[in-house]
């Protein structure tokens, strides 16, 4: 497996594979790779003659430098679980900050219509300044024909279609179901700091997002938000942070319901001192 560590290299890998008429698609990371980074990878594969796994954890995203210390770094693991995948099709891009930044770590300021300041943007100062900074260099060095994100980061999904709209970048932007442990836990490279108790509470996440879909069907938004509220003030262990309820286009939180649009319930707790978020299609 070819891994590269610098943006001249692996652009002009990526020059010669479209040299020969081949498909390029790209699935950017942070490492600590599980099984939903798989199914990303299984799909890229399926649809492109060659994938560029990114794996650099992005300063620039965390509000928190505590968080950014504590992210998992697994070069070696993520790249023997790769190989499972593919040996001879994934291309691993794995910079240095120094690669990426040039000694300027800060972001680019971005203007996404208005959907960087909902649910996460209220809770996580200049995280989508940080996310488009990153997702739009991959882009710019590795510029690939399709791109492959999760639909559990949903808001940052919409966000690089933006992205992608609003800077005229030429490639495709495909979202990918959310990935569940056999709990019902949506996948996440964080889930494996997760104190034993507090794993085994965690599901109660996705429990709740199911029943709230349900009473989707016949109550009000406000009705269950407040019901999930409910739901979680009564736990002992899980903090929640916010559940909204969201037009899927404008992710603005919904007053009043309409049959014309598709709506999406948004979730962010805190189990102990790590932030679990997860989301469920409701129409």
């Amino acid at each position: 497996m070819k891994i590269f560590s610098q943006k001249m290299q692996i652009s002009a890998e990526v020059d010669e594979l479209k040299a020969k008429q081949l498909s390029v698609g790209l699935v950017p990371t942070m490492g600590a790779l599980h099984e939903g980074h798989l199914a990303l990878v299984k799909k890229a594969l399926n649809e492109n003659d060659r994938v560029v796994v990114s794996i650099f954890v992005n300063p620039t995203q965390f509000d928190n430098k505590d968080d950014l210390k504590k992210y998992p770094r697994t070069l070696d693991d993520d790249v023997a679980l790769l190989k499972t995948v593919s040996k001879d099709k994934i291309l691993v891009y794995a910079p240095a900050v120094e690669d990426i930044y040039e000694g300027n770590t800060v972001s680019q300021s971005f203007d996404f219509d208005g959907l960087e300041f909902e649910m996460e943007g209220k809770f996580r100062n200049g995280h989508f300044d940080g996310v488009g900074t990153i997702v739009k260099r991959f882009f710019e060095i590795v510029k690939p024909h399709r791109a492959y994100f999760g639909e559990k980061d949903f808001q940052q999904l919409t966000i690089i279609k933006k992205l992608v709209e609003k800077h005229n970048i030429p490639l495709k932007i495909i979202g990918c179901p959310i990935h569940r442990e056999t709990s019902g836990l949506a996948m996440s490279s964080r889930n494996i700091r997760l104190k034993p108790e507090y794993k085994k509470a965690a599901p109660f996440i996705y429990k709740t997002l199911k029943a709230a879909k349900e009473k989707f069907g016949t109550k009000s938004a406000i009705k269950v938000s407040r019901w999930v509220e409910n739901e979680f003030a009564k736990h002992e262990l899980l903090k929640l942070e916010y559940f909204i309820i969201a037009d899927t286009k404008t992710l603005k939180t919904v007053t009043r319901k309409s049959n014309k649009k598709a709506y999406r319930a948004f979730i962010a707790v805190y189990a102990d001192d790590i932030r679990l978020i997860d989301n469920i299609a409701l129409n």
